[in-house]
């Protein structure tokens, strides 16, 4: 009898809009950013905590919350969800998607508690990929939340001057 070794060359990590980001194994302390190659650093000490060092500049991270392959993010005081998966369960993925069939509507959801400055989307309307729906600010910034799909505005949750908690719904849309 022979025994196959499964070897896993790369790590993928999709963010909760679904884009793909492939980390070849074993992983190195360098990006690429076009064509260039940036020395990428994590660390932790006592009076900064954990960090990544890029360029000589720190950027806070910390794992608010973890669960199997799902983890949530604070990088530089931003939060960010992501998967991390296997070539195969990416594999599953895609194969379940197809099953499921296509989503009736996506959900933008607050990435963070802040207040509502401005909003875009008017019910009704058509949007854009990438088409700025709303103006979130938080801890002194103002954040552009984007619609992640075309598609036709459903329903506005948001309104101007409310102060909304992580994970409220502000805009629904149904995709193209």
């Amino acid at each position: 009898m022979t025994s196959k070794k499964t070897s896993i060359k790369k790590l993928y990590a999709l963010s909760s809009e679904k884009r793909r980001y492939s980390f070849p194994l074993p992983l190195k302390h360098t990006i690429r950013i076009g064509k260039r190659d940036y020395e990428v650093k994590l660390k932790a000490d006592e009076k900064f905590g954990t960090y990544i060092l890029w360029k000589n500049r720190k950027y806070p991270v910390e794992i608010v919350r973890s669960r199997q392959n799902k983890y949530e993010i604070l990088f530089n005081d931003i939060s960010y969800t992501f998967t991390v998966e296997t070539p195969f369960s990416l594999k599953r993925m895609k194969v379940l998607s197809t099953v499921k069939g296509k989503v009736e509507t996506e959900l933008i959801r607050a990435p963070m508690p802040g207040k509502i400055l401005d909003v875009f989307a008017r019910e009704g309307a058509d949007v854009l990929r990438g088409e700025p729906v709303v103006i979130l600010e938080a801890m002194k910034m103002q954040n552009e939340i984007q619609s992640p799909v075309n598609g036709k505005i459903m329903k506005v949750a948001a309104k101007t001057g409310i102060n909304v908690m992580k994970d409220d719904v502000l805009v629904e849309i149904k995709p193209d």
